[in-house]
């Protein structure tokens, strides 16, 4: 059994404590919302409809819900606000299901010799997006895979540096150039060096800006396809991270990134610190990608895989 094939007591602990602050806002007004009623009549729909747009679920995601609800109550005519939580709890994890195939998001899994998963991870600049690498080269190398780190950021010195500083942390290897140097040569130095040391997983990160989407999309491609040049299917994974702090904003930047490059999951950070946990249901379900990961804390061991009915579970819990 892998490392991470089930949630054990102290990731549902983590879990519970990184989504705190989120269930404690939404609830407490959802609490006060109800005071001396006894059904979801039309001033409740409305009170949570307001509730989960501020805490971030998104209109669009939110209408959902509330349409949902507002269903399930006109048919279950005995229902009232004391089970509102429950159907709430109900109505989100069923959401979730529909929006993503499947949980996806390992850290142990079979790897093909002469073959690394190549995973790029793209985001702006203070997302957290070096720190994810970190915390991912972490967990795999705690699972038994053999790790490279690409630092193909050379638009920032620190971005160099932080990532060097990572790799040590997870005593990993990081492949790197000078500042300025062409990301796509640093991808491809860093594919030639895992394939012939035997790498299990390689992780690519890029530059962190956003400013110009054009100049975004030819860099990326360009990182793409220099590294299928050694591996015909790399990268296996794009992995777009997300600060959950910024709420709406991380909407919009995922918006662009998705107009940008062909983005295969996501990684949304920073939920411990901030009320706007109800991003991850509108994010997912807005894009229709898979949140593979979850930052919980500053932790090494605070990423956490993206377990949907985990995440439901903590936030009503």
């Amino acid at each position: 059994m892998g490392i991470f094939s089930f949630f054990t007591k102290e990731k549902k602990e983590v879990l519970d404590k990184g989504l705190s602050k989120t269930k404690e806002s939404v609830f407490g007004k959802i609490a006060r919302a109800i005071v001396g009623k006894t059904e979801i009549d039309d001033e409740v729909l409305d009170n949570l409809e307001e509730i989960l747009i501020t805490s971030d679920v998104g209109v669009e995601t939110t209408l959902k819900i509330v349409e949902r609800v507002q269903a399930r109550a006109a048919r279950d005519k005995y229902m009232g606000t004391a089970e509102l939580n429950a159907l709430l709890k109900e109505e989100i994890a069923a959401l979730l299901m529909e929006n993503n195939t499947e949980d996806n998001g390992s850290f142990d899994f079979p790897t093909t010799p002469g073959q690394p998963y190549v995973i790029m991870v793209v985001g702006v600049n203070g997302v957290g997006k070096t720190t994810t690498i970190g915390k991912l080269a972490h967990q795999f190398k705690k699972a038994g895979k053999k790790v490279y780190l690409g630092a193909a950021d050379t638009f920032r010195a620190a971005a160099v540096e932080q990532l060097v500083e990572w790799g040590h942390r997870a005593d990993v290897p990081v492949i790197k150039q000078g500042m300025g140097s062409d990301p796509a040569s640093v991808a491809y130095d860093t594919l030639s060096s895992a394939v012939a040391n035997g790498a299990d997983v390689v992780i690519i990160d890029t530059a962190g800006r956003l400013h110009n989407k054009v100049g975004l999309m030819n860099e990326l491609t360009k990182i793409k396809n220099v590294m299928k040049k050694i591996l015909p299917d790399a990268p296996n994974d794009v992995l777009l991270v997300l600060d959950g702090s910024t709420g709406q904003n991380a909407f919009e930047q995922a918006k662009q990134f998705t107009k940008a490059t062909e983005v295969s999951s996501l990684a949304i950070t920073k939920l411990d610190g901030t009320a706007k946990g109800g991003v991850v249901i509108g994010i997912s379900d807005q894009f229709k990608i898979p949140v593979k990961y979850i930052g919980l804390g500053e932790g090494i061991d605070h990423l956490q895989i993206f377990n949907r009915a985990e995440f439901v579970d903590s936030l009503f819990g």
